[in-house]
């Protein structure tokens, strides 16, 4: 087995971006290394899509090192407290607060429900707010987990699996 100059990169917590492909005559997935400009590609089932991301990864990567380029280094993890302050005319105040009274549920659960619908998750106000993540397969295969885990994104697989695959 030979060594690869692209390995010590290999390992690295990379942000992986897999979207659903639904184009005229074609059903399939797309993934892109954020950080790793142009490194992407494409499958035709969402299991192929890890081995096809690594490869084009390593691809770009030594590419980018024999051509002395640097290599862009992963994205820092933020971390967020889920509390943020926000100024608003009292109007809209009273109205939001209003519409939180009428679906007799908590301005704090009226404004995340809304923001998650204005951002595209699908949740009720009456409900526990859910994951701004909602993916749309049945349930993750061990390609879409090992993709999450090298992206960085271990604690967000496992969350998923519990959250929206429990029943």
């Amino acid at each position: 087995m030979s060594f690869s100059i692209a390995e010590p990169y290999m390992s690295l917590p990379y942000t992986i971006e897999v979207v659903r492909d639904k184009s005229d005559d074609y059903a399939g997935w797309f993934a892109r290394v954020v950080e790793l400009p142009g490194c992407m590609t494409q499958a035709d089932t969402f299991d192929e899509l890890g081995e096809m991301i690594k490869d084009a990864m390593q691809a770009w990567i030594e590419t980018a090192l024999e051509n002395g380029q640097s290599i862009p280094e992963p994205r820092r993890e933020e971390s967020y407290s889920g509390k943020f302050v926000l100024r608003l005319p009292r109007s809209l105040h009273r109205e939001l607060a209003e519409a939180a009274e009428r679906d007799n549920v908590s301005l704090n659960t009226f404004a995340i429900t809304t923001l998650s619908k204005a951002i595209g998750g699908q949740v009720s106000a009456s409900a526990e707010p859910a994951p701004a993540f909602a993916p749309s397969w049945p349930h993750p295969s061990g390609a879409a987990r090992q993709v999450m885990r090298t992206a960085g994104l271990s604690v967000e697989a496992d969350q998923v699996d519990k959250q929206l695959f429990a029943n």
